[in-house]
C-alpha cells in the first residue's frame, strides 16, 4: 500500500549506512498531518513495515505545529514524520518552526519531512535546513517508508551520542586543568626536605575545593598551606584552584605570614558566587633550621606531627610516634561573618620530623570494620558507624609510615578508603612535607598523587 506509487527514490536508501541496520524495541513516531486519509495510510503502511521490514513503531498524531510542539514537551519521542503542508505552517517555514522548537529538547528527536513534490527539490531544500530525510508521497511504500524512519532516528542518535562524546572530552580536558591548577608542583630547592601530596575525590569523582601547596623563600623558610573550600564539584574547584593561586602569589611576594589570612579572605569574598561560602585553611611557616614551626589554623583542623622513635641500645628506627598539634590559637574559618583575626602557634621541632596535613575527607570516613571483616571501631549507641576522626588518622598514619617513606600518602589514602569500605562521601586531600635532619644525604621524596576513583574501585 502506498501513499500515491510504488517506492521512494532519494535520501531515505540506507545504502550508505551499512553499520546502522537494526533498532531494538520499538521507536516512537509522530506523524504531523492535518489530512485524515493521508494519515489513515501512515498507519496502513507502518503496519506493513511491521510485517515486511522488521520494524515496530508506536504512532501519535498531531493535527498541526503547535500541537506537535506541546506533544514533544511531553512525551519523548524518536522520529517527527512532518507533513510540509500545515494549517499552520507551509513548506521550508514550517520545518524551520519545528526545528527551532525541538532545539531546546533534552533528546531532539530525528525529522523527515513528506513532500508532494516528485522533482524532490522540495525534499533536499527541507534536508539542507535541518531535516534528517525526506520521503515523496508518491513513491512511499512500507519498506521505503520503515527504511526511512530507521535510518534517520539511528543517524540521529549516533549525532547525539558523538555530541555527548564531545561534551565528555571537554569536561574531562577542563577536569585535567582544575587537576593541574590544585596539584601543583612544589617550590622547594631545599632537597633535604620531602614533599608528598595525594587527592583522593569523593564517591562521584567530582573535584571539590580541596588545595595545597608549598613554596621556600630565598631566606629558608618553609611555607606550606592545605585549605578545603566548602561545597563540592565544578565551581568549589575552580575557587580552591583561585585560591590556591592567590596564595602562592602572596607567599613569593615575601608577604608577611601573618598578612597572608587578611588578603586570602579578601580574595575569597570576591570571588565566592554565594555569600554562604566559607574556606578553611591550614598554613605553616618552618624556620630556616627546620627547628620551629609555627601553625595558622582558620577553622581547619591541626596539622599531625610524626617523630621516629629508636631503640635505645641501638640506633635502629623501631616505630612512629604521631600526635595531633594544639588547636587552642584556632581561628574563625575565612568567610565567616564574625569578629576574630588568626594567631600562630609556635611548635619547637625535633631533629628528624614529619608533618601532616590533611582536610575533613578523611576524618569524616565512617570505619566499622576493614575488608576482612574485623572490627575496628565499635557502632554508636545510637547504631551509626563511628567516624575515623584524627585518633584513627593517627592510627593509620602510624601503621603506615612503619612500612616507610616509599608512597605512604597513597597507601594512607587506600587504607582510609578500605576501612570506610569503598569511594570516601567528600574528597581527602593529604600532606607530607618532612626534614630527615641537617645531616640527611641524598634527595627526600617528591611524589604526587591523584587517587581516581575509578581506577581504585579496581582494586
Amino acid at each position: 500500500m502506498a501513499l500515491g506509487g510504488a517506492r521512494s527514490a532519494g535520501p531515505g536508501d540506507g545504502s550508505a549506512h551499512p553499520r546502522l541496520s537494526r533498532i531494538d524495541g520499538p521507536i516512537s513516531v509522530l506523524l504531523v498531518e492535518d489530512d485524515d486519509a493521508d494519515a489513515f495510510l501512515v498507519g496502513e503502511l507502518l503496519a506493513d513495515a511491521d510485517v515486511e521490514a522488521d520494524l515496530r513503531a508506536d504512532l501519535h498524531r498531531a493535527h498541526s505545529i503547535d500541537e506537535a510542539l506541546t506533544i514533544l514537551s511531553m512525551v519523548a519521542v524518536d522520529c517527527l514524520l512532518l507533513d510540509l503542508g500545515l494549517p499552520d505552517g507551509e513548506g521550508l517555514g514550517a520545518l524551520r518552526r519545528v526545528i527551532e522548537g525541538i532545539e531546546v529538547l533534552p533528546e531532539q528527536p530525528a525529522v523527515v519531512v513528506l513532500t508532494g513534490n516528485t522533482a524532490h527539490d522540495l525534499g533536499a531544500a527541507a534536508v539542507a535546513n535541518g531535516a534528517d530525510d525526506y520521503l515523496v508521497k508518491a513513491d512511499v511504500d512500507g519498506d521505503s517508508l520503515a527504511r526511512c524512519l530507521r535510518y534517520a532516528t539511528l543517524r540521529r542518535r549516533s549525532a547525539a551520542q558523538q555530541i555527548a562524546l564531545y561534551r565528555s572530552e571537554v569536561r574531562a580536558a577542563e577536569t585535567t586543568r582544575l587537576e593541574r591548577a590544585l596539584l601543583p608542583k612544589e617550590l622547594v630547592t631545599d632537597d633535604r626536605v620531602s614533599v608528598m601530596v595525594g587527592y583522593l575525590p569523593g564517591g562521584n569523582g567530582l573535584l571539590g575545593g580541596d588545595f595545597f601547596d608549598t613554596v621556600e623563600r630565598p631566606d629558608g623558610t618553609l611555607v606550606t598551606v592545605i585549605g578545603d573550600v566548602a561545597g563540592h564539584g565544578p565551581d568549589e574547584a575552580a575557587l580552591g584552584a583561585a585560591m590556591r593561586t592567590a596564595w602562592r602569589t602572596l607567599v613569593l611576594a615575601d608577604t608577611a605570614p601573618g598578612d597572608v589570612l587578611p588578603l586570602l579572605e579578601r580574595v575569597l569574598l570576591a570571588e565566592r558566587g554565594r555569600p554562604e561560602v566559607f574556606v578553611t585553611i591550614c598554613q605553616m611557616v618552618i624556620s630556616p633550621d627546620r627547628r620551629r614551626m609555627d601553625v595558622y589554623l582558620a577553622g581547619h583542623p591541626p596539622p599531625l606531627l610524626v617523630v621516629p622513635q629508636v631503640a635505645r641500645d641501638a640506633a635502629v628506627l623501631v616505630t612512629h610516634r604521631c600526635e595531633e598539634l594544639p588547636a587552642a590559637l584556632r581561628g574563625r574559618a575565612l568567610g565567616i561573618p564574625v569578629d576574630g583575626g588568626w594567631s600562630p602557634h609556635t611548635v619547637e621541632l625535633p631533629e628528624v620530623w614529619t608533618a601532616v596535613l590533611y582536610t575533613d575527607g578523611l576524618v569524616e570516613a565512617a570505619v566499622g570494620t576493614d575488608p576482612k571483616g574485623t572490627p575496628v571501631l565499635a557502632p554508636s549507641a545510637t547504631g551509626r558507624m563511628p567516624r575515623l576522626g584524627a585518633h584513627g588518622l593517627r592510627s593509620v598514619v602510624e601503621r603506615e609510615m612503619d612500612q616507610g617513606t616509599d608512597e605512604v600518602v597513597t597507601r594512607v589514602l587506600r587504607r582510609v578508603r578500605e576501612l570506610h569500605g569503598g569511594p570516601l562521601v567528600d574528597d581527602a586531600a593529604l600532606l607530607f612535607v618532612g626534614w630527615a635532619g641537617a645531616g640527611a644525604t641524598g634527595p627526600a621524596e617528591r611524589t604526587s598523587t591523584l587517587a581516581d576513583s575509578v581506577e581504585w574501585s579496581r582494586t
